[in-house]
């Protein structure tokens, strides 16, 4: 797949899953505008070894005013934006009636409206091009629930259903929009609720084989290189008329 003249947002890229399909849509050619709160040299750094054009932007995507600044930097610097991935996000753990309501605003304002934030602000210009992919970092929590994460499950749904709205206004055209819904991928936030249970007994490798037992059953790690391959998939012309999907990739998760 080339990408040479195109650019792509990633936002959360500074680290993690964002990083991992920075990357791969830069070998494949693309400009990446990253954004996140990482280490950005490195991240910088990463991307262009990859020979694309890097640049970052530091909006912070709970805010809409961020965004707007951060998508009017990318076309900028570039003259397009050809390719966004909807990927920030944060989390929280704790029962429904114990979740703190100002958790609950910052998880739904960072990982749901900051899509539809970015995703109105990108749309405009694809449509004036004519070419144009919205790749939605979901999760399998998009598709089933559970317990302690109400926040973010329900985040994660809306994501689902704004990715299909927005394919469906844009069925016609050939910009399209997607999801990809990760299972356990072996991120900050995951590596968090990892340590939370090693702190019982100290013994790490013990908690990650029993958090991937409880949900994955490959008992294995969705890699951000994966997930990074599947979105240059979703910019192919083969995913012309891959338009509104919620792409499970959970090791087997949602096939028990």
């Amino acid at each position: 797949m080339d990408l040479k003249g195109k650019t792509a947002l990633v936002t959360g890229s500074t680290s993690g899953i964002g990083l991992g399909i920075a990357l791969t849509l830069a070998k494949a050619g693309a400009n990446v505008v990253l954004n996140g709160f990482g280490d950005v040299a490195a991240a910088i750094a990463a991307v262009e070894a990859a020979g694309a054009q890097a640049r970052h932007h530091p909006a912070d995507v709970s805010r809409a005013e961020d965004i707007e600044a951060m998508i009017a930097y990318t076309q900028s610097e570039f003259g397009a934006l050809d390719i966004l991935v909807n990927n920030a996000g944060i989390q929280h753990v704790a029962p429904l009636e114990v979740f703190p309501a100002e958790r609950w605003d910052a998880i739904l304002a960072t990982n749901l409206s900051s899509v539809f934030h970015a995703t109105r602000l990108a749309l405009p210009g694809m449509r004036e091009r004519g070419w144009g992919r919205i790749v939605n970092i979901a999760s399998v929590h998009g598709l089933v629930g559970s317990v302690n994460k109400a926040a973010y499950v329900a985040a994660k749904h809306g994501v689902i259903g704004l990715t299909k709205v927005v394919a469906l206004e844009t069925a016609q055209s050939a910009i399209t929009c997607n999801a990809l819904c990760p299972g356990w991928v072996l991120t900050p936030l995951v590596q968090q609720q990892i340590d939370t249970r090693a702190q019982l007994d100290g013994d790490l490798d013990r908690a990650r084989r029993e958090l991937l037992a409880e949900k994955q059953p490959s008992q294995d790690f969705v890699t951000p290189e994966q997930l990074g391959e599947l979105v240059l998939f979703l910019c192919s012309d083969a995913a012309n008329q891959v338009r509104g999907a919620a792409w499970n990739v959970d090791g087997g998760w949602l096939a028990q």
